[in-house]
C-alpha cells in the first residue's frame, strides 16, 4: 500500500489540501487510525497544520477508555487532539446509528476552522454499502452517487482521502506498521442495517463476484458524474422559475418544466432554503396539493417543522412559526432588540432609541394608519393585501404603537408617515429578523 496519498489527490479547483490545514475526525479505530498515521507521516500536511478530534458519544460503557486510547495514539504522532462530548438524540426518527451520525457530524462542523479541511477515514467498502443503502431505499442518481471524495462541509471542506482504498488494504498497511486501534461492538451488531450488509449481505455476494464491492463503488462513481450533469441543467430549471425572494418560486415555471425535472428542483430549492430534505411522499403531496390546486388556493404541506406554502402563484418554503399570542404586547425604548414570542426580533438600527417607549404588540383587529405620501387613514387589512404579505406572515406580524394607541408600524415594510420621517431624518431603520 502506498504510504503517501497526498499526490494522488484531485481537489476541486481552487482548493490545495497541502496549503490548507487538516482537521481528523479520529474515532480511534482502524480506518481513521490508518489515516491520522499516513497523514501524520506527510510533511507538506505537517507544514500547514494537522490536528484530530474524537468525538465523545457517551453510547459504550468504554467510551472513556476509548477517548484515553486516542489521547495516547495522538501523543505518540505528535498531533493535537480535541475531545468534544455529544449528546445523540436517542428519540431520532432514523434511529440510533443515525442520531450519533448527525451529532458527530454537527461536532465536526462547529469545530471546523474556516477553510480548514476535514478528512474523514471512509473506504472503498463504505461506499459499496452506502451505495447499496441507498439503492434499497429508491434511491435515484443523486442518493446513489453515495458518498463524494470531496464536499463543501461547515467553514470548510469535508475530504474522503481513502475512498478509492478497500479495507483490506487498510488493514494490511495497519499490520504492517504495527498500529493499535479500538473495535467498536457496535460494529457487529446485526441489528443495524449497515452492519447487516457489511457481515452477511456482501460477503455472500463477493464469494461469487469477488469484485462486486468494487463494483458498487464504481457505480456509485458514474452516479456522481450523472448527477454532475442533472445539476448543471437543474440550477438553469430552478433560476427560471425563481423570485426575487430565494424562499419562493413561481408556479407558472415549474409547470412548464417535465415532472422529472421539476422533483429535482424542488429538491434543490429545500435544501437552498436550508430546510429538512422532503420525505419520500414529499414531491408527490406538493404536486397533488399545491402545484395542481385552484389558483386562489391557500394549500400547505408540512414536514419537520418545514412547510411549503401555494399563495398568490408562488410556492413559498420555510419554518413552521407559530402566531404571535393574542393579547401580547410590551413596551420597547428601542435600545436594544426586543425578543418577539415564538422567534425573531425587532431591533432599531442606527439610532440610540426612541424619544419614549413605544408598545409592540400582535394584530387586534380593525387597525388603520396613515401611509407615507397620504392623508387619510387607511386599514392595515387592506394595506397588507396590497403589499402581497402573505396570510401566515400576518399571524406573526408585530405592530408599534406610540402611547396614545397611533399605529407606527407593521412590521419593518409597513410604516406611517410620522414614524417613517423620523427615522429618516436619524438615518435609522427598523428591522424585523424573522
Amino acid at each position: 500500500m502506498r504510504d503517501a496519498l497526498l499526490p494522488d489527490l484531485r481537489p476541486p479547483a481552487g482548493i490545495d489540501p497541502a496549503a490548507s490545514g487538516i482537521l481528523v475526525g479520529f474515532s480511534g479505530g482502524l480506518d481513521s487510525t490508518v489515516l491520522l498515521h499516513l497523514l501524520a507521516a506527510a510533511p507538506q500536511v505537517r507544514t500547514h497544520g494537522l490536528r484530530a478530534l474524537h468525538v465523545h458519544h457517551g453510547l459504550q460503557a468504554d467510551a472513556d477508555a476509548w477517548a484515553a486510547h486516542c489521547r495516547g495514539v495522538c501523543a505518540e504522532l505528535g498531533v493535537p487532539l480535541q475531545v468534544v462530548h455529544v449528546a445523540v438524540a436517542r428519540e431520532h426518527g432514523g434511529g440510533l446509528e443515525a442520531a450519533a451520525r448527525a451529532a458527530r457530524h454537527a461536532a465536526f462542523a462547529a469545530e471546523l476552522h474556516e477553510g480548514e479541511i476535514l478528512a474523514l477515514a471512509h473506504h472503498r467498502d463504505d461506499q459499496a454499502e452506502t451505495f447499496l443503502l441507498r439503492a434499497l431505499r429508491a434511491s435515484g442518481p443523486d442518493g446513489l452517487a453515495a458518498m463524494r471524495p470531496w464536499r463543501r462541509h461547515g467553514r470548510g471542506w469535508l475530504w474522503r482521502p481513502l475512498l478509492d482504498l478497500p479495507r483490506s488494504e487498510l488493514l494490511a498497511h495497519a499490520q504492517r506498521q504495527g498500529l493499535r486501534w479500538i473495535e467498536d461492538p457496535a460494529n457487529a451488531d446485526p441489528a443495524q442495517d449497515r452492519n447487516f450488509l457489511r457481515h452477511q449481505v456482501l460477503p455472500l455476494l463477493q464469494r461469487r463476484w469477488p469484485q462486486a464491492g468494487a463494483a458498487f463503488a464504481r457505480s456509485a462513481a458514474l452516479s456522481a458524474a450523472a448527477t454532475d450533469l442533472l445539476q448543471a441543467e437543474d440550477a438553469r430549471a430552478l433560476a427560471a422559475a425563481a423570485t426575487d425572494d430565494p424562499h419562493t418560486l413561481a408556479v407558472a415555471a415549474l409547470l412548464a418544466l417535465p415532472v422529472a425535472r421539476r422533483a429535482r428542483v424542488l429538491r434543490r430549492w429545500i435544501e437552498a432554503c436550508s430546510l429538512p430534505p422532503l420525505p419520500a411522499s414529499g414531491i408527490a403531496r406538493i404536486e397533488a396539493d399545491l402545484l395542481q390546486a385552484a389558483p386562489d388556493a391557500e394549500a400547505a404541506f408540512a414536514w419537520s417543522n418545514a412547510c411549503v406554502r401555494r399563495w398568490r402563484g408562488l410556492l413559498h418554503a420555510g419554518r413552521r412559526q407559530t402566531p404571535l399570542p393574542a393579547g401580547w404586547h410590551c413596551r420597547w425604548d428601542g435600545r436594544a432588540p426586543l425578543a418577539l414570542p415564538g422567534g425573531g426580533t425587532l431591533q432599531l438600527e442606527g439610532s440610540h432609541g426612541f424619544d419614549a417607549p413605544l408598545t409592540a404588540h400582535a394584530r387586534r383587529g380593525g387597525e388603520r394608519i396613515v401611509l407615507p405620501g397620504r392623508r387619510h387613514h387607511h386599514a392595515l387589512k387592506h394595506v397588507l393585501q396590497q403589499a402581497g404579505m402573505p396570510p401566515w406572515r400576518r399571524e406573526r406580524l408585530p405592530l408599534l404603537s406610540s402611547a396614545d394607541g397611533t399605529l407606527l408600524a407593521a412590521g419593518d415594510r409597513i410604516l406611517s408617515a410620522d414614524f417613517a420621517r423620523w427615522l429618516h431624518d436619524r438615518g435609522a431603520r427598523l428591522h424585523w429578523r424573522r
